[in-house]
C-alpha cells in the first residue's frame, strides 16, 4: 500500500521544491535557491504558512515590489547559467499582474522562474473576492490568464490533488533546454489550505542534468558540408553559448579552424573581449568589425541565437546572396529560422561534433587575418570614443571611465535606452556570464532588481548595475531590499534628465522633439531630482559626482564599501557613439505635415531595398 502524507497544497508544494536538486561544480545543491514573497490575502494563509513551515530549506526573501522581485529572480536564473533557479508568491490581483512584465522578460530569454500567484476560490462560495476579476461572459476566467501567453506552462491549481501532474510538468518544462522559460502555476486561495494525503515518493529527492541533445547524423552532415565549402565563415555566438556553458568548446573550435566570432547581447561574455578571433558585437549595436564580416560572410553558424533584429540588422545585414546560415540551437523553432539548415543540438556537444568531423579544415588565412586587422582597427574607435574628456560625457564615456577604474573582471548589468547599444559594442568582458544586459525583452526597470538576482547568484563578484535616470525613476525600491539583505550592489546613475535614447530615435525619423526629455514634456516646472539624496533616503551610500575622474576615484573607494553605492553623474543626452553599427527597422510616416519626417522617409525607403524578404 502506497504510504501518504497528510499535508494542504501549499504544504507539499513547499516540501516538494526543497527535494528538487541539481550538480554545481561537482556539488549536489539546491535546484531552488529561495522564494521571492509578497504577502497578502490571496496567498498568506496558506503559501505563506507553507514557506514558513520550510525556511531553513528554502529561504523566502521579502521585496518592496512584484515585478522587481520577479526580475530579480530571472536575473539569478541568467547568472546561473539556468543551472539553479527560484520561485515568487504573491496574492490575487495587482501583486500577480504586476510579475506578467517579468514573465514576459523570462520568456523572451528563455529563463527558468516558477510564478505561484494567488487565484479566485475554486469553490465559488465567497465570488466575488477582493481584488477578483469578474469577466460577464466566462466565470473560469482570472486575473492569472494574463500570465498565459507569457508562459511555457501554465496551470491552474483547482484541486489540491492536482498539484502532483503540475508540479512535474512545470519540472520537465523549467529544466529542459528546449521548452525552458517561465512556469505559472495559479493557487486557487481555497485549495491553497485544503489537505490531501499526497504519495511519499512525490516528495523523493531528484537530481536534474542539464540535457545535452546530440545533432541528427543527416543535419550534422548537412552542416558539416557547408562549412567545408566555407571561404567567408563567421560565427554568431548567443545566449545559448553561456547556458550550455560551451565558452571553452567555441574558443577551441575558433582557434581550430580559424574562424572569427561575433557576440549577441545575450552572448556577449561568451569569449574574452580579447580573444584573438572575437570580433565584438554584432548587428544594430555591432562593431564594424563583426558587421563588416557578417555582410560578405558565405556561411553563418548561429550558436544558441534566436536572430532576433538587433542581431540580423531586421534582415539587411547579411548581404552575400549565396550565404548559407546553419541554426546550432537546442530549440527547432530557433534552429530553422529564416531558411537556415538546421542543427538541432546542444551548443556544446554541437561545437564539439562539427570539429570532430570538419577534421583539419580551416578557414582561409586571409580571411582570419582580415578579421584580426578589422578589429585593431575597431579597437582603436572604441578607445577614442570611450576616452575621458572635461565635457559634459557621453555613455561611451562613462562606460571608458568604470571600465578604467575597475577593470575587467567585475560582472556588468544592464537594460534598456541607449546604455544597451554602447556596451554591447564597447564593454570589455573577461569572463563568461560577466555581462548581463536584459535586452530580448528590453525592459525598463530590470536594472537593479537584476542587479540584485545577479550579486545573489555570482556572491563573490563585485556587480555593477548601469542606469539612466528614466530606468531608475521607473523601478528603484530594491535598492532598500540589497541594503536590508546586505546585498551590495554598485549602481551607476546616468542622469541625461529624460529618456535620451528615444529621443535620438525620435530625432533620427524626423520627429520633432516631444514628451521624451523632461524639458519636451508638459510642465510647468522642471524637475530638480536629487538622485543621491533618494538612494540614501533607502539607505544606500550615495554621491553625485561632477567628472569623470571623479567618477573614477568614487569607483575605486566604492569596491571598499559594504553596503549598496549609488553614483551619479549628469551626461549628454544627445551623443551616442556612431562607429560600427547598423541600420534598424523603424518604420517612418508615409506622409507627414513635416519636411523632416518626409526626409526620413526618403532614406527609410531606400535602406528596406537591403531587407532579404525571405532569407
Amino acid at each position: 500500500m502506497t504510504r501518504t502524507i497528510p499535508l494542504t497544497m501549499t504544504q507539499a508544494l513547499a516540501r516538494f521544491l526543497t527535494r528538487q536538486m541539481t550538480m554545481v561544480d561537482g556539488r549536489k545543491v539546491p535546484l531552488f535557491a529561495g522564494v521571492w514573497a509578497i504577502f497578502g490575502h490571496g496567498n498568506v494563509a496558506g503559501m505563506g504558512e507553507a514557506l514558513y513551515g520550510v525556511r531553513d530549506t528554502l529561504p523566502t526573501y521579502r521585496a518592496h515590489n512584484e515585478q522587481a522581485m520577479a526580475h530579480a529572480a530571472v536575473a539569478y536564473a541568467k547568472a546561473t547559467r539556468r543551472r539553479r533557479m527560484m520561485a515568487c508568491t504573491t496574492s490575487i490581483g495587482p501583486g500577480a499582474l504586476n510579475m506578467v512584465t517579468a514573465a514576459a522578460v523570462a520568456h523572451v530569454d528563455r529563463l527558468p522562474v516558477l510564478f505561484l500567484p494567488g487565484d479566485i476560490f475554486a469553490n465559488r462560495k465567497p465570488d466575488p473576492v477582493l481584488q477578483q476579476i469578474e469577466n460577464f461572459g466566462d466565470g473560469t476566467a482570472s486575473a492569472n490568464d494574463c500570465f498565459r501567453p507569457v508562459s511555457r506552462y501554465f496551470d491552474r491549481i483547482a484541486r489540491p490533488e492536482q498539484l502532483i501532474p503540475a508540479l512535474h510538468r512545470a519540472m520537465q518544462v523549467l529544466t529542459d533546454p528546449a521548452e525552458c522559460g517561465p512556469v505559472t502555476l495559479a493557487l486557487c486561495q481555497d485549495v491553497q489550505a485544503e489537505a490531501f494525503d499526497y504519495p511519499e515518493s512525490f516528495f523523493a529527492e531528484t537530481v536534474w542534468s542539464p540535457r545535452r541533445i546530440r545533432p541528427d547524423e543527416s543535419e550534422l552532415t548537412r552542416a558539416v558540408s557547408a562549412l567545408r565549402a566555407a571561404k567567408k565563415p563567421v560565427i554568431i555566438s548567443g545566449g545559448g553559448v553561456l547556458y550550455s556553458e560551451a565558452s571553452a568548446a567555441l574558443a577551441g573550435f575558433a582557434e581550430r579552424h580559424g574562424i572569427p566570432v561575433t557576440e549577441t547581447q545575450a552572448g556577449k561574455s561568451s569569449l574574452p573581449f580579447l580573444h584573438p578571433l572575437n570580433m565584438g558585437a554584432i548587428g544594430v549595436t555591432g562593431t564594424s568589425a563583426s558587421n563588416r564580416l557578417a555582410e560578405e560572410a558565405d556561411v553563418i553558424l548561429a550558436v544558441g541565437t534566436r536572430l532576433q533584429d538587433f542581431t540580423t540588422g531586421s534582415w539587411a545585414l547579411f548581404k552575400n546572396p549565396d550565404k548559407t546560415i546553419i541554426g546550432l540551437n537546442a530549440q527547432g523553432f530557433d534552429a530553422g529560422k529564416h531558411r537556415a539548415l538546421p542543427l538541432i543540438a546542444d551548443a556544446r556537444v554541437g561545437i564539439d561534433e562539427l570539429s570532430a568531423n570538419l577534421g583539419s579544415y580551416k578557414a582561409p588565412a586571409a580571411w582570419t587575418k582580415a578579421a584580426q586587422d578589422g578589429f585593431k582597427a575597431w579597437m582603436k574607435e572604441a578607445d577614442a570614443v570611450t576616452a575621458a574628456s572635461n565635457a559634459l560625457p557621453s555613455d561611451a564615456q562613462v562606460i571608458g571611465a568604470v571600465q578604467r577604474a575597475l577593470g575587467r573582471d567585475i560582472s556588468l548589468l544592464c537594460a534598456a535606452g541607449g546604455l544597451p547599444g554602447e556596451l554591447h559594442k564597447l564593454w570589455q568582458a573577461s569572463t563568461p556570464s560577466s555581462y548581463h544586459l536584459e535586452y530580448g525583452f528590453s525592459c525598463m526597470g530590470y536594472e537593479i532588481a537584476g542587479g540584485l538576482g545577479m550579486k545573489l547568484a555570482q556572491p563573490e563578484r563585485e556587480v555593477v548595475v548601469m542606469v539612466g535616470d528614466g530606468s531608475y525613476l521607473m523601478l528603484n525600491s530594491e535598492v532598500a531590499t540589497s541594503v536590508m539583505m546586505g546585498v551590495k550592489l554598485t549602481i551607476v546613475l546616468l542622469d541625461n534628465r529624460g529618456y535620451g535614447c528615444i529621443t535620438r530615435l525620435q530625432k533620427a525619423t524626423g520627429g520633432a522633439r516631444f514628451n521624451n526629455l523632461l524639458a519636451d514634456s508638459v510642465h510647468e516646472t522642471l524637475p530638480e531630482i536629487d538622485f543621491a539624496a533618494h538612494a540614501r533616503s533607502m539607505g544606500a551610500d550615495a554621491q553625485k559626482v561632477s567628472s569623470l575622474a571623479d567618477l573614477e576615484t568614487a569607483l575605486a573607494a566604492a569596491k571598499t564599501n559594504k553596503r549598496t553605492t549609488v553614483i551619479v553623474i549628469d551626461t549628454d543626452p544627445w551623443i551616442s557613439t556612431e562607429a560600427g553599427g547598423h541600420w534598424w527597422d523603424v518604420a517612418v510616416p508615409e506622409v507627414s505635415s513635416r519636411k523632416e519626417v518626409d526626409a526620413a522617409r526618403k532614406k527609410y525607403e531606400t535602406a528596406v531595398k537591403q531587407q532579404r524578404v525571405g532569407d
